[in-house]
């Protein structure tokens, strides 16, 4: 039988192989969510879930500095690479488990000698025998019937995919990051900017004091009270400063590579965002287009196909080992005629007993299933949680902004009055110097609720999965 022989049964085999999964029916869990977030006063939009996740960072971010520090950072974060070379190793696990659904066919050319003594040959003499092969074969190919393979398989492909998921999932965490320690950044220079002027200030106002108290027409309890002041800004400036290197060294490290000098002053807290881009009044279902819900529910899939190959495992296992080609003597014969040689060696293997072991394997599957179910719900609940948590920020941040402008607005014009009346005489420094801490604490909560404005849009775009589809291929 010659190498069409081999072919022929390869083939034929294959047809055989044909296999039926014994892997459970997926069908995907209900969310166990409620169907619309709570109610939180804002106006709803009709809109679907791809509005969300056809948002490209590019156009929902639109200052240009923190636009080249997510560009960066998406090329140089090293926990978003070593995330990126997890999926190549996936991608090749899947292909090495695949391959086994495959006849490996393997080429061997060899040759034997061996010599026989003189006392066990037989013939009085010493003799050298020597053999030569050419052959081409299938090595232990297990024939799928009742698709172990197959669901080994599509296991190693869930969780590739599931990996995919979860490196999209990373890129939008990190782009997120990035505009948030960008805007951090943003705060604490402008809290360090306050500081430094509300120091100055401070200082211009002990010294003219100093020169009231030598006049006799201020006291010295006077000038301790505005002392507390100075001290207390000079705190704060010390403070700040420390706050703003801490922030560049966390944006650094989030980049992954040296920050340029164009962008170590930020814009402000103000224009970062595209805040009409971002649609209010989804539905939930929006949940399952974020990547780290459908990493999760890859990883079900992963451990439903699992099953499948446990399932097998109490079917007979069939394989094949089969070769054809040539043998001689002697190298010159190896391709003459009637030189053919082959071999055909089918393996039939059934369990018949192993102490429950199969049966264990089983229920470990189905259990490790059950652990995917929850966790693919658990996924989901907190999604909702989260989403729910900004939605019920971003319905009141506007109310708290206007509120907290106003009071900025009333304790500045509150301090200019107090101050007027401490130089005309009219009150103690006592009333100005409180009117000036209530002005400067209230400049420092503007600052604080406008930076819970932007980082709330910036947790709404990465909660609801914006830029899961982006079509720009970095998330």
């Amino acid at each position: 039988m010659k190498l069409r022989t081999l072919s022929l049964g390869v083939a034929l085999s294959g047809l055989l192989s044909a296999c039926v999964s014994l892997a459970p029916d997926y069908q995907r869990p209900a969310a166990p969510v409620a169907a619309q977030w709570p109610a939180t006063g804002g106006q709803a939009v009709a809109t679907t879930a791809a509005d969300v996740t056809a948002i490209a960072w590019r156009d929902y971010f639109v200052d240009e500095r923190l636009r080249r520090l997510i560009g960066l950072a998406l090329d140089n974060n090293r926990d978003l690479r070593a995330t990126a070379l997890a999926v190549v190793r996936a991608r090749a696990q899947y292909r090495i488990q695949r391959a086994d659904l495959f006849p490996a066919l393997n080429a061997e050319a060899g040759t034997t000698a061996r010599r026989t003594p003189a006392d066990v040959s037989g013939t009085g003499h010493a003799v050298t025998s020597r053999s030569h092969s050419v052959d081409l074969g299938v090595a232990s190919w297990e024939l799928d019937f009742f698709g172990r393979i197959q669901s080994l398989s599509e296991q190693a492909l869930q969780t590739y995919l599931a990996d995919e998921e979860s490196l999209r999932s990373t890129r939008i965490a990190l782009v997120a990051d990035v505009a948030t320690a960008y805007l951090t950044l943003s705060s604490d220079e402008t809290l360090l900017a306050l500081a430094q002027r509300t120091l100055a200030s401070q200082e211009a106002s002990l010294a003219l004091i100093g020169k009231r108290v030598d006049l006799g027409i201020a006291s010295e309890l006077e000038r301790r009270q505005i002392e507390t002041s100075v001290e207390t800004a000079r705190r704060d400036v010390a403070t700040y400063t420390a706050q703003v290197v801490t922030d560049r060294n966390a944006l650094n490290v989030l980049v992954g590579a040296p920050l340029p000098d164009d962008v170590l002053q930020p814009a402000g807290l103000d224009g970062v965002t595209d805040p009409a881009g971002l649609p209010v009044g989804l539905p939930s279902a929006v949940l399952q287009q974020r990547p780290d819900v459908l990493a999760s529910e890859r990883q079900l899939m992963a451990a439903n196909a699992n099953i499948g190959a446990a399932r097998a495992a109490f079917f007979p296992r069939i394989g094949l080992t089969a070769s054809a080609g040539t043998a001689s003597s002697s190298l010159s014969g190896l391709f003459a005629g009637g030189s053919g040689a082959w071999t055909f060696s089918p393996q039939l293997s059934l369990p018949i007993f192993n102490a429950g072991s199969n049966r264990a394997a089983l229920q470990v599957a189905e259990a490790d299933r059950d652990i995917a179910l929850a966790r693919y719900e658990q996924t989901i609940q907190t999604a909702f949680r989260e989403v729910a948590d900004a939605l019920a920020q971003r319905a009141t941040l506007d109310a708290r902004l206007g509120a907290q402008l106003r009071l900025t607005e009333a304790s500045a014009a509150s301090y200019r009055l107090s101050e007027a009346r401490y130089l005309k005489g009219v009150d103690s420094y006592l009333s100005a110097l409180d009117a000036q801490r209530s002005y400067y604490s209230a400049q420092q909560g503007l600052v604080s609720l406008r930076l819970a404005v932007a980082t709330n849009a910036v947790t709404l775009y990465k909660v609801l999965g914006g830029g899961a589809q982006a079509p720009d291929g970095r998330g």
